[in-house]
């Protein structure tokens, strides 16, 4: 395989367009575990910024446009630190969030944000089982 033009090494941040920037930070920093960096604020624009592990959300407040939640990414995944798929379904459930699987796979985990974003959630054995099969398929070349 030829090397690539640039190399990276992980995704810095995404950006999610919201339109209520404070329901979207309770969402993702009370539900999901995710930490706050800095706000930015000025006439007419209003971005948070938070962080999960090293990675960043950004979350961008667009009152006046159109949210194509789930139009514009199909989903974002999450690695969970614990809990099998029947306790999370039941946390997040006591909450008022809804869990739901695939037509082909109901066993896997995706909730919607406030605005529309699919997120999938990984279980640690998720995370082993998905590990082991990229591991196989890299010696099998």
């Amino acid at each position: 395989m030829a090397e690539s033009i640039v190399q990276v090494d992980g995704i810095d941040h995404v950006v999610l367009h919201v339109k209520d920037i404070e329901r979207s930070k309770q969402f993702y920093m009370d539900v999901l575990g995710f930490t706050w960096r800095h706000e930015l604020e000025r006439p007419g624009f209003h971005m948070s910024f938070l962080r999960c592990g090293s990675q960043g959300l950004d979350l961008c407040e667009v009152r006046d446009a159109e949210i194509h939640g789930g139009a514009e990414m199909n989903h974002m995944a999450l690695r969970l630190v614990a809990g099998e798929r029947e306790e999370v379904v039941a946390k997040l459930a006591a909450v008022g969030v809804k869990v739901f699987g695939r037509d082909n796979d109901p066993s896997t985990m995706y909730l919607d944000d406030p605005d529309g974003h699919r997120i999938q959630l990984l279980s640690v054995a998720e995370q082993q089982h998905f590990a082991a099969t990229a591991a196989g398929a890299s010696q099998s070349n």
